[in-house]
Order: C-alpha cells, then structure tokens, then sequence
C-alpha cells in the first residue's frame, strides 16, 4: 500500500452535545454527550450494554485548514494549566493526542452511561458537537497496560502543572 491510496470511512453515528468548543476544547470529563448511531449499524450495539467504558474513534471534521497534516506542534492542554506558549516544547503529533494529526482521527476513552435505542449516552467525550463517530470499541482489560513509561519532558510538564501520573 503506498501512502497516497484512499481510505474511505462511513461514520457510524453522529455526537451531539450542548457543550461549547471551549469547553469541549479544555477535556471536562464530566461533560455528557449523547452518540446517535445511524439506522443500518444500531444491530453492532447488541452486546454493548454493562460495559462501564467505551472507545470512540472520530473524525475531526471541524479542524482549521493549518491543523491538518502538521507533525510538530506544542501540547496546547498545557496552555489551561497556566503555562505559556512559548514554555512548550516543540514534538511530534504522534507523541501527543493533538488533533492535529496527518489523520485527524480522534480517540476518546469515555464513560458508558445508557444506551437507550440507538443513542449512546457518554461522559467525558472530548467532540464537538456534528463530529462524525468512525468506530466504537469497549473497554476491556485486555487494553490495560500495567507499567508504563512517559518521556521526561511530558512528566516535567505534569509536575509543573501540579497533576500526579
């Protein structure tokens, strides 16, 4: 496969949520969102319920013509931690969860609330309210990792921040 194929994607389903771009923007894990899943996949919800946590892949569709295909940006989360711009190291898209990506797909682990017919209520999901949902996948041990590492620079940022890891 050469990097200039085409990959085409039907989203499965819509988010809607009242939350702001601001406010969507800043990753409030309490935020709730509803998923509503398009009439011809609902069939791949059975199973779903009583899972506690979902993966939702989505595509960001809302992106501003310089955010796609950059590779190096500064972790802006920082920036609502009272950090400065110009205090952010410069690093690689795939080392950050940026939405600024060669592919703007996002990865959001959420809080399974309710499913009720084809909608899925969530909490915590990090999309703009239109965002076209690519894929859903539960939350398994399975995905778990036990011991992990994070590179210097990233845990400097977390403990000027005051956040534990």
């Amino acid at each position: 496969m050469s990097p200039k194929d085409t990959i085409v994607f039907r989203p499965v389903g819509l988010v809607r949520t009242a939350a702001s771009k601001d406010d969507v923007r800043l990753g409030s894990k309490e935020s709730e969102s509803t998923i509503e899943i398009a009439p011809e996949f609902q069939d791949a919800l059975d199973g779903l319920q009583g899972f506690s946590h979902i993966f939702v892949l989505s595509y960001f569709n809302q992106l501003r013509p310089e955010q796609v295909g950059a590779l190096k940006v500064k972790p802006r989360r920082f920036l609502a931690k009272g950090f400065r711009l110009e205090d952010l190291p410069l690093v690689g898209v795939f080392a950050i969860g940026s939405p600024t990506r060669p592919n703007p797909i996002g990865l959001s682990v959420v809080e399974l609330i309710k499913i009720e017919g084809g909608r899925l209520r969530v909490r915590g999901l990090d999309c703009f309210d239109g965002t076209p949902v690519l894929d859903i996948k539960p939350y398994t041990a399975d995905y778990r990792a036990e011991e992990y590492r994070l590179p210097k620079w990233y845990r400097d940022l977390r403990t000027k921040a005051g956040e534990e890891m």
